[in-house]
């Protein structure tokens, strides 16, 4: 399993999912909280499962939320680059990389 970091910018906006579905409906912030963390474990097992984009990164797409999961693989670890929401801003993060 290999180490997974988030970058200040990814952990802040995963923060900000889980508030918003929280105040749509107690508890969804939670699952898809679960569902983030689930995938990222997944990640963290397979990582050059998802392709590989020109930009250099891979994208994990959640089941039940419409957001992807932006990471890319370094020597030392695996970088969550974003937690992206599929339809607003799309590569609004790519300045990070």
């Amino acid at each position: 399993m290999t180490r997974v970091l988030f970058l200040d910018e990814a952990e802040l906006e995963l923060s900000e999912a889980v508030a918003h579905y929280e105040n749509i409906y107690s508890g969804l912030g939670l699952d898809f909280e679960r569902e983030v963390k689930e995938n990222v474990c997944r990640i963290s097992e397979t990582p050059e499962l998802w392709p590989l984009r020109d930009d250099e990164t891979r994208r994990f797409s959640t089941k039940r939320f419409p957001y992807q999961i932006v990471y890319s693989i370094h020597e030392d670890a695996i970088w969550i680059v974003a937690v992206a929401h599929h339809k607003r801003f799309p590569g609004y993060w790519k300045d990070r990389l």
